[in-house]
Formats: structure tokens, C-alpha cells, sequence
């Protein structure tokens, strides 16, 4: 099969379009691969639970029965304690499966709304 001579410009600009077109999609049009997009789901999934999982924590904490106590050691703790100070405590521990990774930054989410900087 023969193919006319003004084809092949044809063929190669579309060739061409398509490659400046996925580089301008993934580079300033927001595209991005699967797996790309999976990994920013969880993120903001698990970003998403500790915003709610903190105020009940602070709760746990406020309503326990020596919370002035836990309170003013919480603040004697520096700001990088302050989260292992409640994980420690249990308050940050919720009812279910969670990652080691969720209940620790939901302790350091649930210490910087007891103990504001």
C-alpha cells in the first residue's frame, strides 16, 4: 500500500501534538499517574482522620481524672514530647485498627490543641 507524500506531515504533527500535549498535561496541567494519585489519597485520608480524631482526644484528656496533673506535665514537656507524652497516656489510642503512624500524629495533632504554641 502506497501512501501519498502529504501524509506523512500529517502523521508525524499528530505524533508530535501528542507528546507536547502529555508533556504540557503532566508537567502544568495537573495530570498525574495512578499511583501518584493513590499515594495523595491516602494522605489526605489519613490527614483527614487525624483533624478528627485529635478533638476526642483532647477530650479524652481533659476528662480524665487527674487532667490538671497530665496538664501541667504536658506543658513541662517540650514540644517534641509532647506528643509521645500522649501517646503515652492512651488518650490518643481510639477503638479499631490504626497504623502506629495514624495514633502518633494523632497524639502530636491532640497535644498542639491542649498545649497551643
Amino acid at each position: 500500500m502506497n501512501i501519498p507524500v502529504e501524509t506523512k506531515p500529517f502523521l508525524w504533527g499528530i505524533a508530535g501534538g501528542a507528546v507536547a500535549a502529555a508533556i504540557v498535561g503532566f508537567t502544568w496541567g495537573g495530570w498525574v499517574t495512578g499511583g501518584t494519585a493513590e499515594t495523595d489519597a491516602k494522605q489526605r485520608a489519613n490527614a483527614a482522620v487525624v483533624v478528627a480524631l485529635a478533638p476526642i482526644c483532647a477530650e479524652r484528656f481533659q476528662g480524665a481524672s487527674d487532667a490538671a496533673a497530665n496538664l501541667t506535665a504536658l506543658k513541662k514537656a517540650d514540644a517534641w514530647s509532647q506528643g509521645e507524652f500522649v501517646e503515652k497516656g492512651g488518650w490518643a489510642t481510639m477503638p479499631g485498627p490504626k497504623s502506629a503512624e495514624q495514633v502518633t500524629a494523632v497524639a502530636k495533632a491532640c497535644a498542639s490543641l491542649l498545649v497551643p504554641a
